[in-house]
């Protein structure tokens, strides 16, 4: 949100068990001289969507961009990945996903201007053996499906809808998952033979956000250190 913020953008962050990191970021916003404003909200619950939306419009009067970064990721066996883990990971990446843009797009629509950013994964598009993203990879290829069609659908009415799909970055969600002996591996697979930051990927949610890329629209950036080259 920073990176939005050194652009000249007043940023809403939504959080969810995270107020101390979100409270940092309105501070860190904030400080660069632009308007923040932290909202509490479950993705996963309409009720709580539509309030973080009215909060954000009553707040600042607009909404331009909206970024669907919330994600979860439990690793394991196919096999033995239990069905409510799957339902947390598709209620926060795909239903999260899904209610975020229907509550932005009105006003977006309205102004017939917008831009959404949807974040995606690599392992939506790789295999990774015997690694156990397969339940996580399925609920990414349906983010990445969903880019699509609404880009079709949405693009008459001055919105674009691309979506960010990271290789290997290093956060505590990654960190959580890898083991170091994986994380190794993944290393030594990269052409650039190193993880990427958080940065890597901001800066590509400001690419996609730009007013000058109003002809850029059903994307998938790929900032994964030449992992997947296509």
């Amino acid at each position: 949100m920073e990176a939005f913020a050194d652009e000249g953008a007043d940023v809403a962050v939504n959080y969810n068990a995270s107020a101390g990191p979100a409270a940092d970021v309105v501070k860190a916003v904030e400080k660069r001289g632009r308007r923040a404003l932290a909202v509490h909200a479950d993705v996963a619950r309409e009720d709580q969507v539509q309030a973080m939306v009215d909060q954000v419009l009553a707040h600042f009067g607009r909404l331009d961009v909206l970024v669907n970064n919330a994600g979860i990721m439990t690793r394991g066996s196919f096999l033995a990945i239990p069905q409510k883990d799957y339902e947390a990971m598709w209620a926060i990446n795909v239903t999260g996903t899904f209610l975020c843009s229907q509550y932005a797009l009105a006003p977006m629509v309205a102004a017939r201007y917008g831009r959404i950013v949807n974040l995606s994964s690599q392992l939506a598009r790789m295999s990774v053996g015997t690694a156990g993203f397969a339940a996580y990879a399925a609920t990414k290829g349906a983010v990445e499906a969903f880019t699509r069609a609404l880009a079709h659908e949405v693009g008459q009415h001055g919105v674009t809808v691309n979506a960010i799909a990271p290789g290997g970055i290093d956060t505590d969600m990654s960190r959580a998952v890898m083991t170091p002996e994986y994380r190794e591996r993944r290393i030594r697979e990269l052409p650039v033979r190193h993880l990427g930051e958080v940065a890597d990927v901001a800066y590509c949610a400001v690419f996609l956000a730009a007013e000058a890329g109003h002809y850029l629209t059903g994307q998938v950036l790929q900032p994964n250190g030449g992992w997947v080259m296509a």
